[in-house]
């Protein structure tokens, strides 16, 4: 296959050298080695390099996407960071995001809330978000527990947030775009608490520093030291009912044995199910509009400007991100375990 690739490329660069075009050495090519052999596009592209006087004949190392990209490898990096963009993915792996784009439309992957969860959930996936709805609901029909929630996720925050905007034209008009954030730009990532009076404790993870299971159970530590200043009746008291989905560092063995030393009532969370967790449906979806168009010049910016935008906040915000929990739960059962349409 690759001395095929090659020979093509040859008799590229020899139609190039007599003054022919792309769409010229295309049909000549596919005359004599069918129509499958290039795609016109391929034919122009390799024309347009050696129109900047390359004339090498070897792909690019991130030129487009190789014969096999390794599908396991995309699956744990999503496992590892359920929010990553398709050109974080690309990046990783050094293929287009083109190309990841389309693996994960192979691979039955869909965005939901910024996160990616699988297009069809299986049929033991939707029975388990049935039956971890109707246990909560019910539970907090007979004993009223949204009021010693706290839920907690992480977002990231880029340093410069291009505001989209959707543009309408007429047929053979082009379309209006924005440029797209840069792939490299830096980036810091969110840690978040709240509960239907409002935040509890955030902070933004240092640089070259990632989320595992010792860094998280840092971070309930520094939770639980908060709730004892800002909501003390909830230690006097019943006790806190927390929640956070299923990553990997908020599952672990050790993290469990944390959250049990802290006493703490970890609700079950089904899995891929962001509609079902109210910092991914309410917090960060409100964070994220008024992030757009915003540039930061450092992390101390963006910290002050989530001060601001918290501060800004009232009870009734936080109370309604809350208190919409039971009207999903029952939405969820009512759509056979379907995702909640946004």
């Amino acid at each position: 296959m690759e001395n095929q690739k090659e020979h093509f490329r040859h008799i590229l660069i020899f139609y190039f050298h007599k003054g022919k075009n792309a769409s010229q050495a295309h049909k000549k090519l596919c005359a004599v080695y069918g129509d499958e052999a290039l795609k016109e596009r391929q034919c122009q592209n390799w024309f347009a390099k050696f129109r900047s006087g390359d004339f090498s004949l070897k792909d690019e190392k991130r030129s487009g996407c190789p014969v096999e990209v390794d599908d396991a490898l995309i699956k744990a990096i999503i496992n590892s960071d359920c929010h990553s963009t398709t050109r974080e993915i690309a990046e990783k792996l050094h293929v287009s995001h083109t190309c990841i784009e389309n693996h994960l439309k192979q691979l039955g992957y869909v965005q939901k809330l910024d996160t990616w969860v699988p297009h069809e959930l299986k049929e033991s996936q939707l029975t388990q978000r049935i039956s971890s709805c109707d246990l909560l609901k019910k539970r907090n029909e007979n004993d009223p527990f949204l009021k010693r929630l706290i839920t907690g996720d992480e977002k990231w925050v880029v340093y410069n947030n291009i505001k989209q905007k959707r543009s309408w034209s007429r047929p053979g008009e082009p379309t209006q775009t924005t440029s797209k954030a840069d792939i490299h730009q830096k980036k810091v990532l969110l840690s978040v608490w709240w509960d239907y009076k409002g935040i509890v404790y955030f902070e933004l993870l240092p640089p070259n520093r990632t989320i595992n299971s010792d860094v998280y159970i840092e971070q309930l530590m520094k939770l639980n030291n908060a709730v004892e200043e800002k909501r003390p009746k909830l230690t006097n008291r019943k006790g806190v009912v927390f929640h956070h989905d299923n990553a990997r560092p908020h599952t672990s063995l050790v993290t469990r044995q944390k959250l049990m030393e802290l006493g703490w009532d970890v609700l079950p969370h089904p899995p891929y199910s962001p509609d079902l967790a109210p910092s991914d449906y309410f917090l960060f979806r409100s964070l994220q509009n008024s992030l757009n168009g915003k540039n930061f010049n450092n992390d101390d910016d963006v910290k002050s400007y989530l001060i601001q935008f918290f501060a800004n906040k009232n009870q009734k915000f936080f109370e309604r991100g809350i208190m919409m929990l039971p009207e999903r739960w029952q939405e969820v059962i009512d759509q056979n375990g379907q995702y909640i349409t946004e």
